[in-house]
């Protein structure tokens, strides 16, 4: 695996218990086209939405310690909404002097979106049982007040491994995808702008923007669909810029993909290439295996 490239930048790290955080260095990559990134796939450890706190705490400690040591990262991006929930903090205490943006899901925008003032939560059963979560969904509800608006709260056991795995299977073959896309939406009640209907739906785990096309076909045109991309991006764009004041974004140039973007992976090097390839059009000298653990 070789180092990324000396320049003046410091690289910006992100994290992820696998592919799905590649749909927040998507929105990175638009918002900062100039900086350069790392990104941590922690694939062999996948899906995060299934492990325990204290396992997710040492892991996202023990990561951030590896970008560290490996690329003097300037600020972590924890493109995992489990994750957040559930270490973020702590990181925070932990390296008090690097920026830390974590991903949560968008209920705010979601009170601001819906006409029917019903909203729809997909998520792991981690997040939505977290007690960040809980806070999160409790201020959201104070601040609305008193507008009414129900959230209704969908934990989708196995979808985020589902999408992880359709990664090397051919593009048609979705049928497990779909399934469970089906079966949770299902389970949330009837979708639509009428009284009653949830019209807008908001993703709670970075793997399922990579179905947005799917869930937007079950659900119907009349429902609007949230995730956290942009935001991420713009507030780790604003962190980035104040730990970098040295060097003016005028005076950097734009490195090839290969040299800006490393994409490293605890898991299957192969599996990472296609996605890098089919959501991000990189090329596989951009991805790299990394051992999850010291040897």
């Amino acid at each position: 695996m070789p180092p990324t490239e000396t320049n003046t930048r410091r690289p910006i790290g992100v994290f992820d218990s696998g592919i799905g955080g590649l749909s927040v260095l998507q929105a990175l990559r638009a918002e900062m086209p100039q900086e350069c990134f790392i990104y941590w796939s922690d694939s062999a450890f996948a899906p995060y939405g299934e492990r325990s706190d204290a396992f997710l705490i040492e892991r996202s400690h023990f990561i951030t310690e590896q970008l560290i040591a490996k690329e003097n990262i300037k600020a972590v991006v924890v493109a995992c909404n489990t994750a957040t929930a559930v270490a973020i903090e702590s990181l925070r205490h932990k390296f008090p002097a690097l920026p830390f943006v974590g991903v949560e899901p968008a209920l705010k925008p979601a009170i601001g979106s819906t006409h029917t003032g019903r909203v729809g939560v997909m998520g792991t059963h981690s997040t939505l049982q977290s007690i960040r979560f809980e806070k999160l969904l409790k201020t959201v509800q104070t601040e609305a007040a008193p507008r009414p608006c129900e959230f209704v709260i969908q934990a989708c056991r196995g979808l985020a491994l589902a999408i992880e795995k359709q990664t090397e299977k051919p593009q048609t073959e979705t049928f497990e995808v779909e399934r469970l896309c089906l079966k949770y939406l299902q389970e949330m009640g009837p979708f639509g702008k009428q009284v009653g209907e949830i019209d807008t739906l908001v993703l709670g785990c970075t793997h399922y923007v990579f179905v947005e096309d799917l869930l937007k076909k079950i659900v119907g045109p009349d429902v609007h669909i949230i995730s956290t991309g942009q935001a991420v991006a713009k507030q780790t764009h604003r962190l980035s810029v104040s730990a970098n004041q040295s060097v003016e974004a005028s005076e950097l140039v734009l490195l090839p993909d290969h040299k800006a973007i490393q994409l490293w992976t605890t898991g299957s090097l192969s599996a990472l290439a296609h996605a890098a390839d089919r959501w991000l059009n990189l090329p596989p000298s951009c991805c790299h295996f990394i051992e999850a653990a010291p040897l």
